[in-house]
């Protein structure tokens, strides 16, 4: 009998439920900072604070973070923990002006902060969140930290602009709908990993090769997140599937159907982007047709591609849990079903 025979390659779910265990210690304190700044003498600040929290997420930016750092530190310090909250706190942020935007009025499977208490006071909580974030950073008084997170800062608020600018843009080009991806999402996994390399005492090399590791893997995350918006269910995303094309978000599944699609497809998609809505074309009916024409499978290609260079700039480093993890976390964001 073969190796391979009698140790299969373990599967996502398995991988999912030991992915963060290097870093579960940090993690629960990672928690209990996040529950610390989400605490404001002011009631209605404190109230939304603890709804987010509650609400829970998947928390791979902070553990991007302290796996990054524990690459070459034994443990975490006070100050990388009040980091690994800041930018659970950066994205708690984006997440929430994102609803105001978006009009959503579902996130992680509960009513969003702004269907309970309204877009001003969302619009206003989300940049509390900011300046909490930025006034954790800058106790640690690290310039180089700072440079990281107001870069980032601006390339997100970017990345949501040029977004914004091509809603129901049918002529969406691959350059410009990757440019708002990784403005969006990857520049925040790129942070995350050299700031936890920077914190660690990582060479210039190695600050830079976890820079790009987390840029690569956050690009797969969230070419998969476009993919599982027409695969998944409402039940499993926690919010309605199939809600970047109701809001006019042309991604990659999309601009490849487009790129092939007959005057009647794309009148299918156009009745969607014009309603707002799956009234006058059921949602099947528009994955049937992305599968028709390959697009879901090469856009999960192009996001396997992606994670195959963020694996690759990792594997030099010393074998260690750490470093086993962040493998195994480029299979986790592409296999993943949620």
């Amino acid at each position: 009998m073969t190796q391979a025979a009698t140790n299969p390659p373990p599967t996502v779910e398995q991988i999912a439920r030991h992915l963060f265990d290097p870093v579960q210690r940090e993690l629960i304190e990672v928690e209990r900072e996040l529950q610390r700044q989400l605490h404001s003498p002011i009631q209605l600040i404190a109230q939304i604070g603890h709804y987010l929290h509650r609400g829970g997420g998947k928390r791979i930016r902070p553990a991007l973070l302290l796996l990054s750092n524990k690459l070459f530190k034994q443990s975490a310090t006070a100050p990388v923990i009040r980091l690994a909250a800041v930018v659970e706190c950066l994205h708690m942020a984006t997440l929430v002006h994102d609803d105001v935007i978006d009009q959503a009025e579902l996130r992680r499977g509960q009513p969003s902060v702004n269907q309970i208490w309204g877009n001003e006071i969302t619009v206003l909580m989300g940049d509390w969140l900011y300046m909490s974030a930025f006034e954790m950073a800058l106790q640690e008084r690290r310039f180089e930290v700072l440079d990281i997170l107001t870069s980032l800062t601006r390339q997100m608020t970017e990345g949501e602009l040029i977004q914004l600018a091509h809603i129901g843009n049918m002529a969406i080009t691959i350059d410009e709908y990757l440019e708002i991806i990784r403005r969006k999402t990857a520049y925040l996994f790129s942070a995350c990993t050299e700031i936890g390399a920077l914190m660690g005492g990582a060479t210039r090399f190695q600050r830079q090769a976890l820079r790009d590791f987390g840029l690569n893997l956050g690009m797969a995350f969230q070419l998969i997140d476009d993919v599982l918006d027409f695969t998944s269910t409402d039940h499993v995303l926690g919010k309605p599937a199939g809600n970047d094309l109701r809001e006019g978000k042309i991604t990659l599944p999309v601009i490849y159907l487009l790129e092939q699609a007959s005057t009647q497809e794309r009148r299918i998609i156009e009745a969607v982007i014009h309603e707002r809505d799956y009234k006058q074309v059921e949602r099947s009916q528009v994955v049937r047709l992305l599968n028709k024409c390959g697009a879901l499978s090469r856009a999960r290609a192009v996001a396997r591609e992606y994670a195959m260079r963020a694996r690759a700039l990792v594997e030099d480093f010393a074998p260690s849990s750490s470093q086993r993890a962040l493998i195994e976390m480029t299979l986790f964001v592409t296999e993943r079903n949620r």
